[in-house]
């Protein structure tokens, strides 16, 4: 019996260190955002295709994409194709290749926003919601 306490202690304290030891994914520091790649949908294929490198346009960008309330571990499936496809391309360090990171945007009032790389499903209010599509246009 003692030997079964043991074990069950054992297990225990393992299983709570276990727990706290999971972190949710980081996303990209925006610090080191340079580009974003954008491609406007209507239907199946690219209305619109556009590269935004303006320092203003970025910083704002940044500043959007800061305020994303993200939720992590999801598999997010939409009722329609996506609006804006982006890619953003973090410098992380000189002389080395850009990190890459994809964004799926729908709008309605507020913007849904998906990284499939990670499992997140984020989104924006009405407000930011416009200012991102207004910049991404």
């Amino acid at each position: 019996m003692k030997k079964i306490l043991i074990l069950l202690s054992v297990l225990t304290v393992f299983l709570a260190i276990a727990g706290c030891s999971i972190e949710v994914p980081k996303e990209y520091d925006l610090k080191q955002l340079n580009r974003v790649d954008v491609q406007v949908f209507t239907g199946e294929n690219p209305e619109k295709e556009k590269i935004i490198m303006d320092e203003e346009k970025v910083k704002a960008l940044r500043d959007l994409f800061a305020k994303i309330e993200w939720e992590y571990n999801v598999k997010a499936q939409m009722d329609r194709k996506e609006d804006m496809k982006t890619t953003l391309f973090f410098m992380s360090e000189k002389n080395m290749p850009e990190k890459l990171v994809e964004y799926l945007i729908w709008f309605d009032a507020s913007a849904t926003i998906v990284n499939r790389e990670k499992n997140s499903l984020g989104n924006l209010d009405n407000k930011d919601a416009q200012k991102l599509k207004d910049i991404l246009k």
